[in-house]
């Protein structure tokens, strides 16, 4: 008989959307099909946290650990920002919150840095050494850093300043919608970005993901840096691995 499968469920907390997935480990992928319902607008801690309540009755059997990416700065699972979220977040113990409303353990991190873990294990990052820039495109844009391998969390590279404002509200995926952007325009703005990170960091490798990556044919003719830009292989499906994988460390690390 063969070893069973190493399955953690995971789940993926964005501005515009929840997504939850088991995910065997062993293996690298979904183990079920991607659930997704849209964020509770307003985005309060409530009602995110009923929101995902209510999202876990598809997973009626499941009753082992919940990895969980957030956006927002982790530390010891308190948000201490929230850019794409209710202010009310802020200096919320979201592990606390969802474990209350739930009845089952979270393990929760940034978004961006679980995306990143799913990548660099089995995805575009696989055996790659160095520096690696992970840019998850969505509502805004998260940084997962990685040298050798080892994550450096929390970056938000997302945040650099530019211009009357931050980075992620003129190259976010939904800066492009809300401006009405052509891939070529907003191609040459991310091109722009992309230099900003190549002169400040140098790094080996930028891996490409959330929505946008979907689409990167239509726009990486745009770039001009040296470095290597690649899509990552697991797009809008990182987070619920990444955070599938971070539960599992953090339960090693007990």
């Amino acid at each position: 008989m063969g070893k069973k499968s190493d399955v953690i469920l995971g789940f993926d907390i964005g501005g515009t959307g929840l997504k939850a997935a088991l995910i065997d480990l062993d293996r690298g992928k979904l183990a079920t099909d991607k659930q997704r319902i849209l964020t509770p607008q307003p985005s309060s801690p409530k009602a995110v946290a009923k929101a995902i309540k209510e999202m876990l009755k598809e997973y009626s059997g499941y009753k082992g650990p919940i990895g969980c990416g957030f956006p927002s700065i982790m530390r010891k699972g308190v948000a201490r920002s929230a850019a794409n979220i209710e202010k009310a977040w802020i200096g919320t113990d979201v592990e606390a919150l969802f474990e209350k409303e739930t009845g089952h353990k979270f393990y929760v991190a940034n978004d961006a840095d679980v995306a990143g873990l799913a990548e660099m294990k089995f995805g575009a990052g696989k055996d790659a050494d160095g520096t690696v820039i992970v840019l998850t495109i969505g509502t805004g844009i998260g940084s997962g850093t990685f040298l050798d391998g080892e994550l450096f969390p929390n970056t938000e590279f997302g945040h650099l300043l530019y211009k009357d404002n931050i980075y992620e509200h003129h190259v976010s995926n939904a800066a492009r919608k809300r401006l009405d952007l052509s891939w070529d325009e907003w191609g040459e703005r991310f091109n722009t970005y992309l230099n900003h990170l190549e002169k400040l960091f140098s790094p080996d490798l930028f891996i490409l993901g959330g929505g946008a990556s979907k689409k990167m044919e239509q726009y990486q003719h745009k770039f001009t840096i040296g470095t290597k830009v690649v899509a990552a292989k697991f797009q809008n499906d990182s987070g619920v691995m990444g955070a599938a994988m971070y539960a599992k460390s953090r339960m090693k690390k007990k």
